[in-house]
């Protein structure tokens, strides 16, 4: 007599899955952090990459404190406190668009290519460029304060409202470089992400509360400064180094840099993981 036994369900121990689930993990971000310093050894290798970052701060805020200065303000001095947060927001966020020009280059030369064939997270390439830049962001925040200060600027909220300043910067840098991380994966070229970055963000930085008090503007532009989310930012950094305060302004542009960060990050990664 022949006994019939049915094959035992497989299961998994929810405690294995865990394990296995954080294993995954730690090894992501492992492979994350290694790309991103494979970044930084591109920038040591390549010093070049770091002439915006390094020329920007420094001939923008000479160039725009001695031009502007006795005109809007009377004298250098009495400009700086307004004029450093401009400077600062527009020479971090258009360096975001870095991140999707190089990696639009990497995937034209085929270095994404040779990553499919190592034993590492797809992720990986994606979330270590995104965090090399995160060092541009932080040597432009640093040499625009630099600037500032060596000029006059002596901002009362002190230190450490000047670094809560930058790093909210940064972090809208940051949410910011998905948008062109998303381009640089769906571009045909570098160019055109870069292209399409000077289109965009110098009008948005430009038309703002940056660099002119917004009464003076005429009344269409004067309503598109007040809705540009840019000028939010630059309030919110004006008010932090010179008032020492964190108002409306800063909850309202950390909400927008995490709104487009949720929006932006999934459509980066699944466009990159069907391309990767």
């Amino acid at each position: 007599m022949t006994t019939l036994v049915e094959n035992p369900t497989v299961t998994t121990s929810p405690v294995a899955t865990g394990l296995h689930n954080r294993a995954d993990l730690a090894q992501t971000v492992r492979n994350s952090l290694t790309m991103a310093y494979r970044g930084l050894l591109k920038i040591r290798h390549n010093p070049e990459q770091l002439v915006d970052v390094l020329v920007q701060p420094i001939l923008f805020t000479l160039m725009f404190a001695y031009l502007f200065g006795g005109a809007i303000a009377g004298n250098v001095a009495s400009y700086l406190p307004a004029l450093i947060p401009g400077i600062l927001v527009q020479t971090v966020i258009t360096t975001s668009m870095v991140t999707g020009t190089q990696l639009r280059e990497d995937m034209d030369k085929g270095v994404f290519d040779r990553f499919r064939s190592l034993p590492i997270a797809r992720i990986a390439p994606l979330a270590g460029a995104l965090l090399a830049d995160t060092i541009r962001y932080a040597i432009a925040t640093t040499l625009t304060f630099a600037m500032g200060y060596l000029l006059g600027l002596r901002p009362a909220g002190g230190l450490g409202r000047v670094v809560v300043a930058g790093l909210l910067v940064m972090a809208c840098a940051w949410a910011i470089s998905w948008i062109f991380a998303l381009l640089g994966v769906v571009a045909r070229t570098a160019a055109s992400v870069q292209g399409f970055g000077m289109i965009v963000l110098f009008p948005l930085t430009f038309l703002s509360n940056a660099y002119v008090p917004v009464d003076t503007l005429p009344a269409a532009l004067k309503w598109f400064a007040n809705v540009n989310p840019l000028s939010h930012l630059i309030t919110a950094v004006r008010e932090l180094i010179n008032q020492s305060t964190i108002s409306g302004e800063f909850w309202l542009t950390l909400l927008g840099a995490a709104v487009i960060v949720a929006i932006f990050a999934p459509l980066t990664v699944r466009a990159y993981m069907r391309r990767a």
